[in-house]
């Protein structure tokens, strides 16, 4: 048996204005206070993990959330620009209703292509592998035999995901990502991956 990583990736918890569902991309919202709560449920869930590391996108409804995290299991969150949502350009902030209505052509056309397609000033999906993939790849290796903590965004763990099961990009919307779950990931030393976990929401 080759050493493996151990990858706890997280989506962050509910943020402000979640009953309406946007396109924040890189905008920095803030968390909400059911999105807070779930952070709390959340560290006392992996209090008894042997989880030595955590990395964490920079934007705050992701660090606000390692550092509750993190004070549980005594660590220090690394934040980490290139684990941000995708950029989502001149849409960010619109509900998919609204981008029908106001850019019913483009929006078309993403559906159509959905791993390179841009929106106006934005990237693409296969950006968003490029930017997010030696991320992870860099702290598998770095932490080989360790188990891992990273918290990120629900476009960027899903084509974490996708990487690790070999699945293209264009099945993104193929997996579910609610706020604050978990899914676990192994990393082998001779390239292998292995999802354990998916969108959980209970003990590990």
């Amino acid at each position: 048996m080759t050493s493996k990583t151990s990858i706890y990736l997280i989506r962050h918890g509910e943020v402000e204005g979640a009953e309406t569902p946007r396109y924040y991309g890189q905008a920095d919202v803030p968390l909400s206070e059911r999105g807070i709560g779930q952070y709390h449920q959340l560290k006392e869930r992996l209090a008894a993990t042997r989880i030595s590391a955590c990395y964490t996108s920079d934007l705050s409804r992701c660090a606000a959330g390692a550092e509750i995290i993190c004070s549980r299991i005594g660590l220090t969150p690394l934040r980490e620009r290139n684990l941000r949502e995708l950029d989502i350009g001149v849409w960010e902030g619109k509900s998919s209703a609204e981008l029908l209505e106001e850019y019913p052509r483009e929006w078309r056309a993403r559906l159509a292509d959905m791993a390179n397609y841009r929106a106006p000033e934005g990237e693409c999906l296969a950006d968003l592998s490029s930017r997010v993939m030696p991320v992870i790849k860099g702290i598998a290796n770095r932490h080989a035999g360790e188990e891992v903590l990273v918290v990120a965004h629900g476009g960027t763990n899903r084509v974490i995901l996708l990487n690790a099961v070999g699945a293209p990009l264009s099945s993104l919307f193929s997996i579910e990502q609610d706020y604050c779950c978990v899914n676990i990931i192994d990393y082998y030393t001779d390239g292998a991956s292995v999802v354990k976990l998916l969108n959980g929401q209970k003990d590990y």
